[in-house]
């Protein structure tokens, strides 16, 4: 749109809230990062990195005019790094190159992410290592704090930097391209008149330093590894649910046996459902001729666990990537130096989210397994797919739906991060696709929602059957009633797929944790 518009204001600028995240470059944590793309919250730039960014500005402007070569610059880029660029070419160079590298595709990112994105690439700006104006930070700060949120395609991008996405955030600086405003789509320069901001005039190597870096990537992957985390805490307590329907052993939680192998995700999760089950019956319960319960039980805390390892050495990487320069070529101030580099390689990083993505399929695989035992009366002494009387056909068609989704994340779970082409004349012969990485990663977590939902529905029905709701420990009853608050008992048979569906929200937006290990 060109013209001036109504705007109706969205969910997401409803949150815009005053609290205020200060980033320096060095200390931004997961947690502010989901903080700022969630919930709001204002940003401001600490004096010292501001202070970094002005001083890495005039160097590349010394050692330009020292006739130095610095590529992206006075040099051009990829295959065209032969080419020299003078000064009086710089403007349209810099504008060329955000015009060509915008050749992302739909779907668009949502707010959120697009939130996560321009404060991961903004972060890594403010340790002055790229030589930017300081107006393109303050750019980043200014649309965060405006609520204006480029429309971003979240496809196009291989992993080693993601220049052809990040480009399009540039479109937006530049007062071109769609945005995201107030809940209505318009163009980049009326939501930036809006607010009182100019457009920018971009100057030498601003354009590569919006493109190059991988904020796009490494923004989602901190919401993907919050959502995991979350994920795996439900998951923790679900499973102390579906422990206390089957009425099933508990010695393999013990504390003991966790310091005889002492694995941190595992011992965690074990701790998580000790807290959950505290102040109910089953851990009082004669369990001397209940000695081994399935894997599917038994395990639960070690496979997630596994899952909890992979996340934590992750999350590890990830923070690294937020909090340190990803630019190519990189400014060394003390150096005075401008150095080619490749430090927008993010393999490392990228293969531990691999490993978390199968990871989770073990979560996934084991938790469709105690459904299925939930549903057998052998294993549960209750009717048949937990049915009320014999006339019910209950929950066993379900069954088809948790095993699909399954068999979804199977798939997706298997490593993309080996699939690339060599691209740019054959100089770019390694990538790693990062943002499907990520992508997948998260929609693993998605479906995860669904199958913890309906084993959470498996075990409040079997908690039913046998009236034993008294009996849960704390965590078990909290969870048990937020369940039962939205997915009533089945007493006759009827549609399922919106209990599925109520169970997924609830899951989704996050079950209240009264038994934790940390309470």
């Amino acid at each position: 749109m060109d013209g001036k518009i109504e705007m109706n204001v969205t969910d997401t600028e409803e949150q815009l809230s005053d609290s205020i995240i200060t980033l320096d470059g060095h200390n931004l944590s997961i947690e502010e990062l989901e903080q700022i793309a969630n919930s709001g919250c204002r940003v401001e730039l600490s004096p010292e990195a501001l202070e970094r960014v002005e001083e890495a500005h005039a160097l590349i402007h010394e050692l330009a005019a020292e006739g130095i070569p610095i590529y992206g610059l006075n040099r051009g880029v990829g295959k065209n790094k032969d080419r020299q660029i003078t000064a009086d070419m710089y403007e349209a160079f810099n504008r060329n190159l955000i015009y060509s590298h915008s050749s992302g595709v739909g779907p668009a990112a949502t707010e959120q992410q697009v939130r996560a994105v321009l404060v991961a690439r903004l972060n890594t700006l403010l340790l002055g290592c790229t030589g930017v104006q300081p107006g393109i930070v303050l750019m980043y700060r200014d649309m965060l704090n405006a609520g204006i949120h480029p429309i971003l395609p979240v496809r196009g991008s291989v992993g080693a930097g993601d220049i052809s996405i990040l480009s399009h955030i540039g479109l937006a600086m530049i007062g071109e391209g769609q945005v995201s405003y107030q809940g209505n789509t318009l163009s980049a320069q009326v939501a930036l008149e809006a607010n009182g901001i100019l457009p920018l005039k971009l100057g030498p190597k601003d354009a590569l330093a919006i493109v190059s870096s991988n904020a796009l990537s490494s923004g989602n992957a901190a919401l993907t590894a919050a959502a995991a985390l979350r994920l795996l805490d439900t998951a923790d307590a679900v499973f102390a649910l579906s422990l206390e329907a089957l009425q099933g052993c508990v010695s393999p939680f013990e504390e003991a046996l966790f310091e005889a192998r002492p694995l941190d995700g595992a011992a965690e999760s074990a701790a998580n459902v000790r807290s959950h089950l505290r102040g109910g019956k089953l851990l009082q319960m004669d369990q001397r001729e209940k000695i081994q319960d399935p894997l599917s039980f038994r395990s639960a805390s070690h496979v997630h666990g596994a899952a909890r390892d992979a996340l934590a050495y992750a999350s590890k990487l990830l923070r690294v990537q937020l909090n340190s320069s990803d630019d190519n070529p990189c400014v060394l101030l003390k150096e005075r130096r401008v150095v080619p580099s490749s430090n927008f390689d993010v393999t490392t990083w990228t293969v531990a989210f691999e490993m978390l993505a199968i990871a989770l399929s073990h979560v996934s695989k084991i938790s469709c397994y105690r459904s299925l035992k939930l549903g057998t009366s052998r294993f549960t002494g209750l009717g048949r797919f937990l049915a009320p009387d014999e006339g019910t056909i209950a929950f066993g068609t379900m069954q088809k739906t948790f095993t699909s989704l399954d068999a979804e994340i199977r798939l997706l779970s298997n490593p993309v991060s080996a699939d690339y082409f060599s691209i740019a004349g054959d100089m770019e012969d390694h990538a790693n696709n990062t943002p499907l990485v990520i992508r997948k990663t998260s929609d693993i977590i998605d479906h995860l929602y669904y199958i913890l939902g309906m084993e959470a529905i498996h075990a409040a029905q079997a908690i039913d059957l046998r009236d034993s709701q008294a009996t849960l420990g704390q965590g078990s009853a909290a969870v048990y009633t937020q369940i039962r608050n939205v997915v009533s008992p089945l007493t006759e048979d009827r549609p399922l797929t919106p209990d599925i569906s109520a169970a997924y929200e609830l899951m989704r937006k996050g079950i209240r944790l009264e038994g934790r290990s940390d309470s």
